[in-house]
């Protein structure tokens, strides 16, 4: 819509059709999401071959297993200011090429130490790259369908989790587990050079820092021909800040304080459970009197579950999100428990896994859409960014979580009966966070509208 003040971004985008070209970013954000998925889901799936071939303990793979997730924490964290300051697409195709000369590496790693160093630079390449796919990618959506599309973006992590499980299933016993690693870093150097080539920069970015007219018009004209007209573009933004308030400070306030805590709970919560799961599964399972290869294929059915998140999506631009991805926990609960109370009969196990992983992983994926509609344009970027770098502490705890388990002699059902109480905590988080900003579905997509 082109006024007196110029043509509004966010209103041209609802107005158009949703492009080739808006499909082409997607297809990118999702293809380094779904590596992203896969390169932190690898070590999970080689851990049972390290034991074999270096001697290690269960225990002692606790800090490879978690070395990532710590440089994942760190990445997240920092990515907010240097996407603002830096721009979207640099950030996003640096921390792709630094996971992928890191996860390269891995596979070259002579023992333990040098492993755990190398998974924990992977990490802040991944850390860095995934709230910045998440930004960019809403950056260009109609609002209408914004948490449809980013939900289905945010698929393509748990499938790049199970799709390494597949491909380990078959590369380790042919190959070595030197093999998955290395895949993993050829992969996204190849998308390196994609994202150089393919990727425009935010156009959100670009108007906010008001880079050259033609430059803006050139990426708008691949949306609609008629942003060749415009003479100026304006960012609306219609939820209220403090004015003078952005980054962290907007995240911190009192108007923000108890939702993004209760955001910082539930994604923390969330990752307990899915690290937890996805990097231990398969040792468990193969002690649970499961052959090697079945235990890794049944593991891998855990995070291809995820691929509900575009259902989730869809309801969350009708209904309240909040109670949304708080049922989906709370069904997560019971499935975990019940993965604990199966392990004797092999089909029933599979289905309860796929179940687990598909409620699991459509909840979690569907918090940073809920992260970006809770926030105003001020605050958008860090408080996403936030949310998936404390969440990744969540991470770290659930690897540490079963080797203390399994120290402790705990058994197999007691195990599972453990890792399912964070999902209960995540439920009560969102409920509180409903509380204390009550929104109702109209006031969601409005909400989800000002944010961007």
């Amino acid at each position: 819509m082109q006024t007196s003040k110029g043509l509004d971004v966010q209103t041209f985008l609802d107005n158009n059709p949703f492009s080739g070209f808006q499909w082409r970013i997607f297809a990118l954000c999702f293809t380094i999401v779904l590596l992203d998925g896969f390169d932190t889901a690898a070590i999970g799936y080689i851990a049972p071959s390290l034991i074999k071939e270096w001697g290690v303990t269960k225990p002692a793979l606790a800090p490879v297993l978690s070395a990532a997730l710590f440089g994942l924490a760190a990445g997240a964290l920092l990515a907010g200011p240097l996407a603002d300051r830096l721009g979207r697409k640099r950030v996003l195709t640096g921390s792709v090429l630094l996971f992928a000369v890191a996860c390269l590496a891995s596979g070259f790693a002579a023992d333990l130490q040098s492993l755990t160093l190398w998974r924990f630079v992977t990490g802040l390449g991944l850390g860095a790259a995934m709230p910045n796919a998440v930004t960019l990618m809403s950056e260009y959506c109609p609002t209408k369908r914004r948490a449809t599309l980013t939900n289905a973006m945010f698929c393509g992590f748990p499938l790049g989790a199970a799709f390494g499980g597949f491909l380990a299933a078959w590369m380790i016993p042919t190959f070595g587990w030197r093999s998955v690693l290395i895949l993993g870093g050829v992969a996204p150097l190849v998308l390196t050079v994609l994202l150089l080539w393919l990727l425009p920069e935010s156009i959100r970015y670009m108007v906010a820092k008001g880079q050259a007219m033609d430059k803006i018009r050139k990426v708008l004209g691949h949306i609609s021909a008629t942003a060749v007209n415009a003479t100026s573009f304006v960012l609306s933004e219609s939820k209220s800040v403090a004015e003078g308030k952005s980054g962290l400070a907007v995240v911190f306030s009192r108007s923000y304080a108890v939702g993004s805590v209760m955001l910082w709970l539930a994604y923390f919560m969330g990752l307990v459970i899915f690290y937890a799961l996805i990097n231990w599964m398969p040792v468990l399972f193969k002690e649970a009197g499961l052959e090697p290869k079945d235990a890794t294929l049944i593991a891998a059915l855990f995070p291809l579950g995820g691929v509900g998140a575009v259902l989730f999506g869809w309801l969350m631009d009708r209904f309240n999100a909040n109670r949304i991805i708080a049922i989906g926990y709370g069904l997560t609960a019971v499935a975990i428990y019940a993965i604990g109370q199966v392990v004797g009969n092999v089909g029933l196990l599979v289905v309860v896994v796929f179940v687990a992983g598909a409620v699991m992983n459509t909840s979690q994926s569907s918090l940073p859409a809920l992260a970006a509609g809770f926030y105003p344009t001020a605050g958008r970027a860090s408080g996403v960014a936030w949310m998936l770098g404390i969440g990744r502490f969540g991470g770290i705890a659930g690897s540490f979580l079963v080797a203390e388990l399994t120290a402790r002699q705990m058994g197999f059902g007691e195990i599972f009966a453990i890792v399912a109480i964070p999902a209960v905590v995540a439920a009560i988080a969102l409920l509180v966070k409903q509380a204390a900003h009550p929104e109702t579905a109209g006031e969601h997509r409005v909400a989800v509208s000002a944010a961007h």
